[in-house]
């Protein structure tokens, strides 16, 4: 053989493959059968279940076959049958061409009903503005059209679990009869899982897609744990609401599916072309120079190349050539945001305009954590953050002439805040904690040596359970924390330099460190209630503290001005106040206690008709005690009722009190607060 053989190309033609990468070798559905029936067996799973404790998502295998990650955990729990079918029949079909987009959210909370979970998040789900006319939404169950929500947290006081969904139709708004498409849906479910569910939903239309939270309570018909597959859970109940929605709408249309490509080219948020667009890039750069000869792909290469038009004059992609683009790192994070963001504003528009106000969006403020400057206004909209969750979102009408948003607020923080009550919103208070106390007390010079308090700690013998050198250690581990915070300084082994304003700047530091919003409700009453009543309210505090620097000359700001005014000429028309020189206003002596204790009277003396009891009023200085029954809300603040067996009385409340709700109590009534005493004569002073 020449030299030239050796060096030259020989073709080996072959058989004709795809153009697309090979995913894998077809298996028969003999195969498949022997893999599901390998996976029901007795033999540990080689992956565990995806826990449904997490919101979940789901998208078809490729090839329209199930994946190796679609079928863990089928052995386990109710709808594990419905889920082996569909592997054996060749996977889930609901993002399958011509099914209804249905996107379906799933929660799972423990101990919902003992700790008020549960009450909570339906409070919160039928809030106003909810239902298709806008009014409060409606409870409804699989049989009554107004289920008792009350009733149904009773039933499920002591569920180990709670299931919590969202359904939301892509085409929701097409539906005739929402409310009979999610009991069609949820008796389905019943079918699928093997037995009845106690469930009750509300359907929402505050939104651009109507959707529907259904709360099903973790007990089956027989009252044992129900336990649901992990993959029904992802997959099951989002195929069965697919089927509905095209069994009602028929199947999707080419032109259907096509416009609603369209519609996505132009917004402002992360879309199924993004999607697509961000799947088949390779390192971010995406190739579109080639014009692909089938219909179907031009139209899709069209539809991408006029979405990154879009995107590079949002900075978030760049044409290099013709045809050829690069992503931005931050594309899916950035539209995610904005897309986050558009709903805030159109949330915020939604709550002024069901108040008759109007706002210039380049006033809306939107808050990730806590403000620095306390902001005051008045609650304008209060909604759940997370629709499976308990959290609230505020909106604020500041009288600072800004709309703010503040997201991830605790509900206790707000429970007496409703739409109108004037709040203020401010950093996290800064608190002294004990082992900071402790520290100082026992620093001797500006030092403080962990030697000396264990010392003084077995001297005085009160650390529970005798661990004297663990209790030092964990002031020890305070200081080591604050040390880093630049607070505190070690000097040796014994010995930590400790600053004269110690407590001080290490409560700061922990406030610093927490994003949560310090809520404070200065007003439950409306506005427009306050500049009539009889007791002491906030306009009130603001007339005898006459600085209006903070008070804006338009919104809010300016709606309170006016109300102050109408307000002092209240008090001249009923004698609490007279005109004075230059303008002013000469008040009553006392004015802020006078108009308390006038309320008090008067609501005591409504309460004691109801309640065949005698009132009291109680005076600075003065011991009480007694039952603690409950609480009334007044123009002057929030006050307990305290009874005894021949009369009751009304003193300010405070939140310590509420853990002594039905026990019976003592306080000192003290400059308009009260020093409570519980247990063994501990003393809280607030």
């Amino acid at each position: 053989m020449s030299a030239d053989d050796e060096f030259r190309f020989r073709p080996k033609p072959g058989r004709i493959r795809a153009d697309t990468p090979k995913l894998g070798k077809a298996e028969s559905f003999l195969t498949q059968a022997k893999k599901v029936a390998r996976q029901q067996s007795n033999s540990p799973s080689r992956s565990s279940a995806s826990s449904p404790s997490r919101s979940r998502s789901s998208s078809p295998a490729k090839g329209g076959k199930a994946s190796r990650t679609s079928t863990p955990g089928l052995k386990r729990g109710r709808g594990a049958a419905f889920v082996r079918a569909r592997n054996l029949s060749g996977g889930w079909k609901h993002s399958s061409p011509g099914q209804r987009r249905v996107v379906v959210k799933t929660r799972y909370v423990q101990g919902a009903g003992k700790n008020g979970k549960s009450a909570a998040h339906i409070r919160y789900i039928q809030r106003d503005g909810t239902s298709r006319d806008g009014e409060r939404g409606q409870l409804y169950s699989a049989t009554d059209d107004r289920a008792d929500g009350a009733a149904f947290v009773e039933r499920g006081t002591d569920d180990r679990h709670q299931f919590r969904f969202i359904v939301s139709p892509e085409d929701g708004a097409d539906l005739s009869d929402f409310t009979a498409y999610t009991r069609d849906l949820m008796s389905q479910v019943e079918t699928d899982l093997g037995t009845r569910l106690d469930w009750v939903a509300v359907n929402h239309h505050n939104t651009g897609h109507p959707h529907v939270h259904v709360i099903v309570r973790g007990v089956d018909e027989l009252g044992q744990n129900l336990v649901i597959n992990g993959d029904y859970l992802a997959n099951g109940i989002r195929e069965r609401a697919s089927d509905l929605a095209r069994l009602e709408l028929g199947p999707v249309t080419e032109i259907e599916h096509s416009r609603k490509l369209s519609a996505d080219i132009g917004q402002n948020r992360f879309t199924r072309i993004d999607r697509a667009i961000a799947g088949e890039a390779e390192d971010r750069f995406l190739d579109l120079r080639h014009e692909p000869a089938d219909h179907r792909r031009r139209f899709d290469r069209t539809l991408r190349l006029r979405r990154l038009e879009r995107l590079e004059k949002m900075g978030l992609a760049t044409e290099h050539a013709s045809g050829v683009w690069e992503l931005s790192e931050r594309m899916e994070s950035a539209l995610h945001e904005l897309g986050e963001r558009g709903d805030i504003i159109r949330n915020m528009h939604k709550a002024l305009k069901a108040d008759g106000l109007e706002r210039d969006p380049m006033t809306f403020q939107i808050h990730d954590a806590a403000p620095e400057v306390p902001i005051t206004g008045r609650v304008v909209d209060k909604y759940l953050t997370d629709e499976l969750g308990e959290n609230l979102t505020v909106v604020v009408d500041g009288v600072d002439g800004r709309t703010h948003h503040f997201a991830g607020i605790d509900p206790a923080r707000v429970e007496d805040a409703r739409i109108g009550s004037v709040v203020e919103i401010g950093p996290a208070e800064p608190a002294s904690r004990p082992s900071d106390r402790t520290i100082a007390d026992i620093a001797e010079g500006g030092a403080y040596r962990p030697s000396r308090h264990l010392e003084q700690a077995r001297f005085e013998g009160r650390v529970p359970g005798g661990d004297y050198e663990g209790y030092v250690d964990a002031h020890v581990r305070r200081l080591e924390a604050l040390r880093r915070a630049g607070i505190a300084e070690r000097i040796d082994a014994d010995r930590w330099r400790i600053p004269e304003d110690f407590e001080s700047r290490a409560a700061a530091h922990d406030a610093s460190r927490k994003r949560q919003a310090n809520i404070r409700i200065l007003s439950a009453a409306r506005l427009e209630q306050q500049i009539g009543a009889d007791g002491a309210t906030w306009l009130d505090r603001r007339l005898v503290t006459p600085d209006a620097s903070d008070l804006a000359s338009t919104g809010f700001g300016q709606q309170v001005r006016d109300a102050i005014d109408r307000r002092r000429q209240h008090h001249i028309d009923h004698g609490d106040a007279a005109p004075g020189p230059n303008g002013g206003t000469l008040y009553r002596r006392n004015l802020l206690a006078t108009l308390s204790a006038r309320e008090i009277e008067r609501i005591g003396g409504e309460l004691a008709a109801s309640k065949n009891l005698p009132f009291r009023s109680v005076a600075d200085g003065e011991r009480i005690s007694g039952k603690f029954t409950g609480t009334v809300q007044l123009s002057s603040g929030k006050f307990a009722v305290v009874e005894k067996s021949h009369e009751f009385t009304l003193v300010p409340w405070r939140p310590v009190i509420d853990h002594q709700l039905g026990r019976e109590v003592t306080g000192l009534v003290q400059g308009g607060s009260v020093s409570w005493e519980f247990g063994r004569q501990r003393r809280l002073g607030i």
